[in-house]
C-alpha cells in the first residue's frame, strides 16, 4: 500500500487531486463532500477520498461518531457566518481514536480516546486536525456521546455561568429544549439548582427533556407568556435561554422578571428580533449575547478553565447527551434533513 498523502489545503478534495491520488494508487477513505451550496442539499455525496499524512503539531484521526449541528448544515447552505470553500468535508465535532501523530505532537499515542473539534471535516471515517483541537474523552461517555458533548456542554456552562451567573432558587426558561444545545442547558440548569422551565414544538420532545431534567414543560405553540407568569408567582424568569429568536424572543420580553437576563443564543427560527430599549429600560432587563467558542479565543484561560468544567461535570454525570439517532455515513443527509425539518430531539450522530 503507498502511504499516505503529506497534508495540503481544501484542494485535496477537488476531482482532479482525488483522482490523480487515485492513479497513483493511494489510500482512501470515505467522506461526506459538499461539492455545491445548495438549499436542498443536492450539493453532497459521500466520495473517496485520499489519506493524509499527519504535518508537524497535527494528528491523524479515526473519526468514531460525529454529531451534526446547525452550523453543519447551514454550511452546506452558505448560510453560515464560516463558509468554507468548497469542495469541503462538514463537521464540526466528533470523537475517534488516535492513528498516528506528527512531529513535535506530545502527550498523544495512537489508540487514546480523544474529541475531535474543527470546523469542518468530521463527516469522515477519519481526518486530519491540529492536537490542539482535540480533547481526551471523559470518563462515562462513549463515542456517540462524546461527539455530541463539548459544543452543547460549553455553550450552555459559558451562558448559564459565565454570561448570566445563573444561582440557586432562581427560574431559568429554556427556549429551544429539545435541541442538543438546549438539553445540555437544561440539565446544567437544574445542577445549579435553578427551576428550569423548558419549550419545545411538541410534548412528545418535551417529555424527553423533562427526563433530562426540566421541572416544568411547554409547547410554544400554546404560548407562554401567561404559563411562565404562573409558575413564578407574576415575577417572571430571571434568566432566559433563547436559542430560537424571532417571535419567542419577542414574547420573552413580556414574562422576564425584573433585572432579568436574556440570553441570545441562536435563531434557528430564522429571524433575528430587534431589540426594543424602551423594554430593556422598564424591566432593568440584561440582553446578553453568547458565543462560546470566541469567548474561549479571546480569554484563552477562562477557555481552558470552561472546558475543565464541562470535563468534570460530564465525569460527574450532570452533562448527558441523549442521542436519538445513530446513522451510517452514507445516511448523513438523512440526519441533516433531520435537522432542517426539526425532528431531532437532542443529538444525531454519524457513525462511519
Amino acid at each position: 500500500m503507498k502511504a499516505p498523502v503529506s497534508p495540503t489545503s481544501m484542494g485535496e478534495f477537488s476531482p482532479e487531486a482525488v483522482e490523480a491520488a487515485r492513479r497513483a494508487g493511494a489510500p482512501t477513505y470515505r467522506a461526506l463532500v459538499c461539492a455545491r451550496l445548495t438549499p436542498d442539499l443536492s450539493g453532497l455525496s459521500v466520495e473517496d477520498l485520499p489519506v493524509r499524512a499527519p504535518g508537524p503539531g497535527q494528528v491523524r484521526a479515526r473519526v468514531r461518531a460525529a454529531s451534526l449541528n446547525f452550523p453543519d448544515l447551514l454550511m452546506t447552505q452558505g448560510g453560515y457566518q464560516f463558509k468554507p470553500e468548497v469542495p469541503f468535508v462538514p463537521g464540526i465535532e466528533g470523537a475517534g481514536e488516535v492513528i498516528e501523530t506528527g512531529p513535535g505532537v506530545e502527550g498523544l499515542k495512537p489508540g487514546d480516546r480523544i474529541m475531535l473539534h474543527s470546523k469542518t471535516g468530521c463527516f469522515a471515517q477519519e481526518m486530519v486536525l491540529p492536537a490542539s483541537s482535540t480533547r481526551a474523552i471523559p470518563p462515562g461517555l462513549d463515542f456517540a456521546q462524546a461527539a455530541g458533548f463539548k459544543a452543547a456542554a460549553v455553550t450552555a456552562y459559558v451562558a448559564l455561568v459565565r454570561r448570566a451567573n445563573l444561582q440557586p432558587g432562581e427560574t431559568l426558561l429554556v427556549h429551544g429544549a429539545s435541541g442538543g444545545v438546549g438539553m445540555a442547558a437544561v440539565q446544567l440548569g437544574r445542577h445549579l439548582g435553578a427551576t428550569v422551565i423548558a419549550t419545545g414544538g411538541s410534548q412528545e420532545k418535551l417529555d424527553v427533556v423533562q427526563a433530562n431534567g426540566a421541572h416544568h414543560t411547554l409547547v410554544l405553540a400554546n404560548g407562554f407568556r401567561e404559563q411562565v407568569k404562573a409558575l413564578t408567582g407574576g415575577r417572571g424568569a430571571d434568566v432566559i435561554f433563547d436559542a430560537v429568536g424571532g417571535d419567542v424572543f419577542d414574547e420573552s420580553l413580556r414574562c422576564i422578571s425584573w433585572g432579568g437576563r436574556l440570553l441570545v443564543i441562536g435563531f434557528v427560527s430564522g429571524q433575528i428580533p430587534t431589540v426594543p430599549a424602551n423594554i430593556v429600560l422598564i424591566k432593568g432587563i440584561s440582553v446578553v449575547g453568547v458565543r462560546a467558542g470566541e469567548y474561549g479565543r479571546r480569554d484563552p484561560p477562562k477557555g481552558e478553565e470552561n472546558l475543565r468544567a464541562i470535563d468534570r461535570l460530564a465525569a460527574e454525570g450532570v452533562f448527558r447527551p441523549h442521542i436519538c439517532a445513530r446513522l451510517r455515513l452514507d445516511e448523513a443527509i438523512d440526519g441533516l434533513r433531520m435537522l432542517a425539518e426539526r425532528r431531532v430531539v437532542g443529538k444525531v450522530v454519524i457513525e462511519p
